[in-house]
């Protein structure tokens, strides 16, 4: 499913209008493979700093994910990720529905993108 509500069309053909004379979606791959690993990365984060109360790190590692889901168009992961960073400059309290939200989000955007 690469339906609107997961990936922005947009943001796709941006990345692969990128990709110059190349004549396959080489760049799109290597651009998504960096995302999907370090998104799972900053999941990790987000996970860690709850438990430990980490503010700071929680709220960079949302913020990360914000914006390098934007290059990717991954519409709900953006959401997910915007409000947690907006909530996590107050407080680490009852974040963990927009935690499960946010990962949920990412599972589909995953799936999206390795469907392109």
């Amino acid at each position: 499913m690469t339906g609107p509500s997961i990936l922005a069309a947009e943001a796709i053909q941006n990345l692969r209008a990128l990709e110059d004379e190349m004549e396959d979606d080489s760049f799109l791959k290597e651009v998504e493979e960096i995302y999907l690993t370090d998104t799972l990365k900053r999941l990790t984060e987000i996970h860690d700093c709850l438990a430990s109360g980490d503010q700071t790190t929680f709220n960079r590692a949302a913020h990360s994910i914000k914006g390098s889901s934007s290059n990717l168009g991954a519409i709900r992961v953006i959401g997910a990720a915007k409000r947690l960073e907006e909530k996590s400059k107050e407080s680490l309290e009852n974040l963990e529905t927009d935690i499960t939200e946010l990962v949920g989000a990412f599972a589909e955007a995953k799936a999206a993108l390795k469907a392109l």
